[in-house]
């Protein structure tokens, strides 16, 4: 069976009743993908959505050795303005990853978007969670409907259209 990629957007802040639920449907949507021959999971390193899945593919590694996890980060600072916390959080998720790609050294105008597209680049599946039709997480949504990605929106029940 060959080696299927899924690539991860979302938001930054998801409300508290939502957060509690996110795992437990991030663990379902790893294990299906998973049986379905997605061995590479690529996440761009924000905080909220981005850093839950880093860590679910994580935990799922523990006992699905083959599994790997790519970070695609949009430059090496980006955590510059970030709390201790979540600094300490990106710097576990980054020498855990299998791989991590920077797309520049220090933040550009445009390289957030540039990481957006290159999450989506080769992928075959995308899991979200976007409740908004505005942002960057609706953007990487949308080009990876349109590059004919397999898409599953966590947050389709939320969707304001």
């Amino acid at each position: 069976m060959e080696n299927k990629i899924c690539c991860f957007t979302g938001h930054r802040k998801i409300d508290d009743e939502e957060i509690t639920k996110l795992p437990s449907k991030l663990d379902r949507e790893i294990e299906k993908l998973y049986s379905l021959g997605v061995r590479e999971f690529r996440a761009g390193g924000a905080i909220g959505f981005d850093t839950l899945a880093a860590l679910k593919v994580l935990a799922f590694r523990k006992t699905h050795p083959d599994v790997r996890l790519s970070l695609i980060l949009p430059c090496r600072d980006q955590d510059r303005r970030w709390n201790d916390y979540d600094k300490r959080i990106l710097r576990y998720t980054v020498e855990c990853a299998d791989s991590v790609l920077y797309i520049e050294n220090t933040y550009t105008q445009d390289c957030m978007h540039r990481r957006n597209r290159a999450l989506v680049r080769g992928a075959d599946h995308c899991i979200a969670y976007v409740t908004r039709n505005e942002g960057g997480s609706a953007y990487t949504l949308n080009i990876a409907r349109r590059e004919g990605l397999t898409v599953t929106n966590l947050g389709d029940d939320q969707l304001s259209i």
